[in-house]
């Protein structure tokens, strides 16, 4: 019969036994290879000798370093030593105890005899058998102490059989419930408010059938569960009813409930413990008086029943009632218990006598959503991805759950005072909410040196140190206020080149590009040739203010795809702004999408607005010296003819650079404008990225530009209809139709056109396809790569160009892009959405052709 070994998933094991006594092979036939560690593995390691006894001291320095950090990482681990001295086994509690987990010894104690004999066997062991006759007499006068060293489970294998049909069985760890992925509805503090909480219950979906015997049915919302955090008891007036609904909530598994530090207290007392009788427990223990035999003892299984917190949704959940460090999710110990119930308190009392608490959230950096309760807040907010729920219901604010992963919030507000609280709940009004404050700093190691960033649309970016410290100086010296950032566009990449004569860009090749990847249809946009530009607009300074954080009274900023302020005239963007914002409240969009702002992604006219320095020293310059210097040319070349010098060909270059030249001024000053006022600039917003509590990437691209027109009909005097056609790749009649229109508009000196696909994230072969993809006229080109570039033996060369790179960046942008709004709208902290951001910035400063 097999002897069985239960092991929790998260523990700190120890074999203990005498040289030869089989640890090694036991450890090689149970656990996985990098699950274990040896002190003669060590002791080769420092020393290239596992014998070499003069190193020990260095080799369990090393066994202590690797333990550790496999404990911080919350792996099971296996110590393969002999740990026959009680001195010996103490770092390995310690270790345990630093990273709360569980100590188990197991304990490998078969007869001397065959231990001799392997002893013999071995090569590698040369120490006589007095070593092993000492090692078992230490063995045998401390391993009856184990349990009191600290060991939480302790096995002795005395017998070769029972070494050999060891059955080891993983206990996942109680706290563990990450199998369990939601939908969840967590409640917080109740404190005896039945009413409401039945209310809120009902709002939720609940059906709560009341039986004469006062226990309940419930049935929860389809695949539906609701968890409390704790504190259902005291200072309210029904605590049996809260009691008794939520036991059998629980009961009927329509509900998970975690402890909170009124029901510890109560355990006590239903326990005959000596407790005061205090803080709303004196009202709770006089209604349980009245109760039956049966329901005590029901009730006292129940709250000990209850685990400390819980790790839902593959570790992205958590629920404790005082909150949970990072550190500690997961994990058990009386310590972990103690802050899950309490939190952690600096020993000192405030004004009103009330303990200090320590502001645990407020260093919480990790990637788990903490819910919790405990300390009463006037509203439920967001800070640091923690969130408190409990809002004061029995002091007469409100109960509130919060709809995961929804990450709605539903609260009902409380019938009356049901106690006074000592503390005011609501304190004196701040501006900004507990993350707002907090975002008021960015720290270094947040954004700088080699990074990962994990993106919701797959994969980890890549993010290089020399790349990082890049972004860090574009935005430190010339970006905007960081809060205003949520979003930096990506680049886009032409299509590959094209094999018609006189084409570098063609339709056709961006078409091949989409269908190759399944995509069915495409949206043709006309590209206008401005600056590229992002649009944060509120309905008033107050949204905001709520929104982002801003406390400066604007409604509202245009920035660049870089992170720079757009408009250097503070009351021209003043000015902008508010007829935008009129443009989007006449359309009706601010109802339509339940919000108070909007993120816009837009092209701003002229393009001379923000690059005349540019087109002055750089195309201007070309230009004119272009056309100077050939008129010159060609008058030298009718001499030389005169002269009877052959310089046709020469004089046909010339003619043909001429009429490049002239092709190339008319390119760039269609693109230029004076602005003299609002009414000189266009605006062309082509996507509505993010409002309040979700971005739009759900919408196809369609859906975009109806709900942009709405605001476009609103002006026509600055907002400028973006031209559009949807695309079936099957379907050569509507390709056709496309194209000429596409040579007819640049063939009039229109920059060309953007093809994406219909839907706004659409998957490939190899993950996500292109964004857009750019297709540009021939006069553009002709003033991104040259007066000359249509001549024949600069196209040829062109055609070669090199796209990988730019395709690489565009679909890395845009998951980052896409990434710092998801955080963005889901009220993560400024750090995280600003990873992102960085993270864009540092891939604008990689090396690519900038003419792609």
């Amino acid at each position: 019969m097999n002897r069985k070994i239960i092991l929790p998933e998260l523990s700190l094991i120890a074999m203990i036994g005498i040289s030869s006594s089989g640890k090694s092979s036991f450890v090689k036939k149970h656990f996985l290879q990098y699950e274990s560690v040896s002190s003669d593995q060590c002791r080769g390691i420092v020393s290239n000798d596992e014998n070499n006894l003069k190193v020990t001291a260095d080799a369990f320095e090393m066994l202590d370093y690797i333990v550790r950090k496999r404990l911080k990482r919350g792996l099971l681990t296996v110590l393969d030593a002999t740990h026959v001295q009680p001195d010996s086994r103490k770092s390995i509690l310690q270790a345990a105890r630093d990273y709360h987990c569980l100590p188990v010894a197991i304990v490998l104690n078969p007869p001397m005899e065959v231990i001799e004999e392997r002893h013999e066997n071995r090569e590698d062991r040369e120490f006589s058998k007095r070593v092993l006759a000492n090692q078992q007499r230490q063995l045998k006068r401390t391993i009856r102490f184990l349990k009191k060293e600290g060991f939480r489970y302790i096995y002795k294998l005395n017998s070769i059989e029972e070494i050999d049909n060891v059955e080891i069985i993983r206990q996942p760890m109680w706290t563990n419930k990450k199998n369990e992925e939601g939908p969840f509805d967590i409640i917080g503090d109740i404190h005896g408010c039945y009413d409401e909480l039945h209310k809120l219950l009902l709002q939720l979906g609940y059906q709560i059938t009341d039986a004469e015997n006062q226990r309940y049915t419930i049935i929860a919302p389809e695949n539906r569960k609701a968890v409390f955090v704790g504190d259902l008891i005291d200072r309210g007036p029904e605590n049996i009813k809260v009691l008794k609904l939520v036991m059998d909530m629980v009961n009927q598994e329509a509900a998970i409930c975690v402890p909170g530090n009124h029901e510890n207290k109560l355990l006590k007392w239903l326990r005959g413990r000596k407790v005061q009788l205090k803080h709303g427990l004196e009202v709770t223990t006089e209604q349980i008086k009245k109760e039956t035999d049966e329901f005590k003892i029901e009730l006292e299984k129940f709250i000990d029943s209850l685990i400390s917190h819980y790790v839902f949704d593959h570790g992205k959940l958590v629920v404790a009632h005082a909150g949970m460090k990072e550190s500690y999710q997961g994990r058990g110990s009386g310590k972990v218990r103690s802050f899950a119930l309490y939190g952690e308190t600096s020993g000192e009392t405030d004004e009103y006598g009330l303990p200090i608490r320590y502001n645990w959230a407020r260093d919480y950096r990790g990637e788990a959503l903490v819910v919790y309760g405990h300390t009463p807040v006037p509203e439920a907010e967001f800070f640091n991805n923690t969130i408190c729920l409990d809002t004061g219901c029995v002091f007469g604010g409100k109960l509130t759950a919060l709809k995961y992963p929804e990450s709605e919030l539903v609260s009902v507000a409380a019938a009356e005072v049901y106690y006074e609280p000592v503390k005011p709940l609501v304190p004196e009004s701040n501006s900004s909410s507990n993350q707002q404050i907090d975002d008021e700093y960015l720290y270094l190691e947040d954004v700088t040196g080699k990074r990962f960033i994990s993106s919701q649309l797959g994969g980890n970016i890549k993010i290089e140190a020399n790349r990082s410290a890049s972004a860090l100086e574009s935005m430190s010296r010339f970006c905007i206020h960081p809060k205003w950032i949520n979003y930096l566009p990506p680049t886009m990449s032409p299509p590959a080149s094209s094999n018609f004569e006189d084409f570098l860009e063609h339709p056709d090749q961006a078409f091949d590009y989409y269908k190759k990847q399944g995509v069915k249809q495409v949206i043709c946009e006309e590209k206008h040739m401005g600056s590229r530009a992002i649009i944060q607009i509120g309905k008033d300074s107050e949204a905001i203010k709520t929104a982002f954080g801003i406390t400066t009274g604007e409604t509202g900023i245009v920035y660049t795809r870089n992170g720079r302020r757009f408009f250097k005239d503070r009351e021209l963007e003043h000015e902008f702004i508010s007829r935008f914002s009129t443009a989007i409240t006449q359309s009706g969009l601010w109802e339509e999408l339940d919000t108070d702002w909007l993120t816009l992604d837009c092209e701003i006219m002229p393009w001379s607005m923000k690059a005349m320095d540019l087109i002055k020293r750089q195309y201007a310059a070309v230009g004119c010296t272009s056309y100077a210097s050939t008129l010159v040319l060609q008058k030298a070349l009718e001499q030389a003819k005169q002269r009877g010098l052959d310089v046709d060909h020469l004089i046909s270059s010339a003619e043909t650079t001429l009429e490049n030249s002239i092709q190339f001024k008319k390119a760039y000053q269609n693109y230029c404008w004076n602005v003299e006022s609002l009414n000189d600039i266009k605006v062309a917003p082509f996507h509505i990225m993010a409002s309040e509590g979700r971005t739009h990437t759900d919408k196809n691209h369609q859906w975009h530009m109806e709900n942009i027109t709405k605001i476009s009909d609103q002006d026509n005097d600055i907002l400028f209809k973006t031209e559009y056609f949807i695309v079936d790749l099957d379907d050569a009649d509507s390709i056709d139709s496309v194209t000429k229109w596409w040579l007819q508009q640049t063939q009039n000196l229109a920059e060309g056109m953007v093809v994406k696909p219909l839907d706004f994230i659409a998957h490939g072969e190899r993950g996500i396809t292109q964004p857009a993809i750019k297709v540009r006229g021939q006069e553009y080109l002709r003033i991104i790569y040259g007066i000359d570039y249509t001549k024949p033996e600069n196209l040829e060369r062109l055609r070669k160009r090199s796209l990988g790179i730019k395709r690489r960046l565009a679909i890395s942008e845009f998951k980052l892009g896409y990434e710092s709004l998801h955080r963005f709208t889901q009220k993560m902290p400024l750090r995280q959405i600003h990873e992102c951001a960085f993270g864009v910035l540092a891939m604008q400063s990689e090396p690519t052709d900038p003419r792609l």
